[in-house]
């Protein structure tokens, strides 16, 4: 909530604005049991739970978090969403400030510095993609190789750190109404990073977001029941099919 001139002063808060993006807060820290862990769930806008219902918590780490919580079994295990609406694995803003430095730059401060992290999915790509010719120039343009490249480098990472990291397939976008957003082009790069994430083990699981949440009439479509309404990010059916996706053993 935004509100205008110095309001320091005033018993009561008066807003003429709301900004979804949680602009100032970098992080809650909380009490928990010894054996408690936290899962990071590191990606973009999809992760960051955009054209969801604001103030619901019906974002699909909300729903995983919630999922986990009501489990009778295991560690406690706590879920961090570090989603950054337009952030991209390989490139910082082109235009906006506000979509975060570049995930690799990012990875450490957001996932490896947290206390306790045991567990992260990552779900980036799409905005490499789907950014060059529209939110960012063409000189920007990334291959499927380059965007798995990147994986490895976060996979590594993790690894180092003795953290298991499960890579989540790119979600449906064709015929997004975002400008310039999709091409057929675009599309074939998306496949090639989904084949990847499903064949290449490299990651320590797989989540397949994508058949959660396609059209099995149309594979190349969000279903429509999920779909926010701009063919890019689900509303909040989908980031419910995507929460209940996860398979709750990839965290013992």
């Amino acid at each position: 909530y935004i509100g205008s001139n110095d309001q320091t002063s005033s018993a009561s808060f008066s807003s003429t604005a709301t900004e979804a993006a949680v602009v100032f807060m970098t992080d809650i820290e909380v009490s928990a049991p010894e054996n408690a862990a936290t899962l990071v769930t590191f990606g973009d806008s999809i992760t960051d739970g955009a054209l969801s219902t604001p103030n619901t918590n019906r974002r699909w780490p909300n729903v995983l978090a919630a999922r986990l919580l009501a489990r009778s079994e295991g560690a406690p295990i706590g879920v961090v969403n570090a989603g950054i609406g337009g952030n991209r694995l390989l490139h910082d803003p082109a235009q906006r400030v506000q979509f975060g430095v570049n995930a690799l730059a990012r990875f450490d401060r957001d996932v490896l510095a947290l206390p306790s992290v045991r567990y992260v999915v990552v779900m980036e790509g799409i905005n490499d993609i789907g950014h060059p010719g529209g939110g960012a120039p063409l000189s920007e343009v990334v291959t499927a190789d380059e965007i798995i490249g990147a994986y490895k480098q976060l996979i590594a990472r993790a690894h180092q750190h003795g953290i298991k990291i499960f890579g989540a397939t790119l979600t449906p976008f064709a015929v997004t109404t975002i400008p310039n957003y999709f091409s057929p082009d675009k599309e074939v790069e998306r496949k090639a990073v989904n084949a990847w994430i499903r064949t290449s083990k490299a990651f320590d699981g797989v989540i397949d977001f994508e058949a959660a949440v396609r059209d099995p009439a149309n594979p190349d479509h969000m279903l429509p029941a999920y779909d926010s309404g701009d063919h890019l990010h689900p509303g909040d059916a989908g980031y419910k099919a995507m929460g209940e996706a996860v398979d709750l053993s990839l965290f013992r």
